[in-house]
């Protein structure tokens, strides 16, 4: 009996010329395929992410898709990240060597059962302090954190919907009322 080899991070990056669209996940290459909807939710939330950023001091760094490896056979592009200002990705990475923060990804046809299944799993063992998964078409957040730093698992778990305004303690004073987000 044959079994399938997993493909490993290193072999993505030999193979794959442009990773934009693309993702390893548990070693099998997945195309991200975003209707306009992803792409109208990913500009709301990077927008509000970076004005608040810009606000202040000290509040790290937003930014869009990059590719981020999780582990050896998993390497995802979240729709956006924010990392803290302790340790942002310099301009001269290629791509970031640390973990974000906080990742969100938001719902593909193609990439949800993803989101939601071994990329949440990957991203908890990997020490994400934060994940939001948004659905577009249940026009809900799905929020996963940890209570502490301490904490080995995401132990906190939301679910926000239109009259709800997305908080973390980790972006003081950060607000997003998803009633525009999700807004036609």
């Amino acid at each position: 009996m044959a079994t399938a080899t997993r493909m490993t991070a290193e072999q993505y990056y030999d193979v794959t010329v442009l990773h934009d669209g693309k993702q390893l996940v548990e070693g099998e290459i997945v195309v991200h395929e975003p209707k306009w909807a992803h792409g109208v939710l990913q500009t709301r939330i990077l927008f509000a992410l970076e004005t608040w950023v810009r606000a202040g001091e000290d509040r790290g760094a937003a930014g869009p898709p990059t590719d981020i490896r999780m582990d050896e056979h998993n390497v995802y592009g979240p729709d956006v990240v924010w990392f803290a200002e302790e340790h942002p990705p310099l301009r001269s990475d290629g791509y970031p060597a640390k973990v974000p923060e906080l990742c969100v990804e938001i719902r593909s046809p193609s990439t949800w059962r993803y989101d939601v299944g071994a990329k949440k799993r990957v991203y908890e063992d990997g020490g994400l302090p934060e994940l939001w998964l948004v659905d577009g078409e249940a026009s809900t957040l799905l929020v996963y954190r940890r209570s502490s730093p301490r904490s080995k698992i995401f132990d906190v778990t939301l679910e926000l919907a239109p009259g709800d305004t997305l908080t973390s303690p980790q972006l003081a004073g950060f607000e997003l009322a998803l009633a525009e987000l999700f807004a036609t």
